[in-house]
């Protein structure tokens, strides 16, 4: 999987997981719905994400790992 897909992976099962916790357990998990979205934003405007840099040092350290 490409690394723009893994990160938008990501995004998603964070806002979900976020979104239902605010539901069945506390409103407050809504800051960090908000938090995620906040440095979607801030990537695409600045082209740094946090969560490539993650990724980069974790997943896709390999030299086989599609980075694009």
């Amino acid at each position: 999987m490409k690394m723009e897909s893994t990160i938008r992976a990501i995004a998603g099962t964070f806002i979900l997981a976020s979104l239902a916790l605010a539901v069945w357990v506390n409103m407050n998990w809504l800051w960090f719905t908000a938090f995620v979205g906040v440095n979607l934003l801030q990537s695409a405007f600045t082209k740094w994400c946090l969560m490539e840099d993650i990724l980069k040092k974790t997943l896709y350290r390999t030299e086989g790992a599609t980075t694009e």
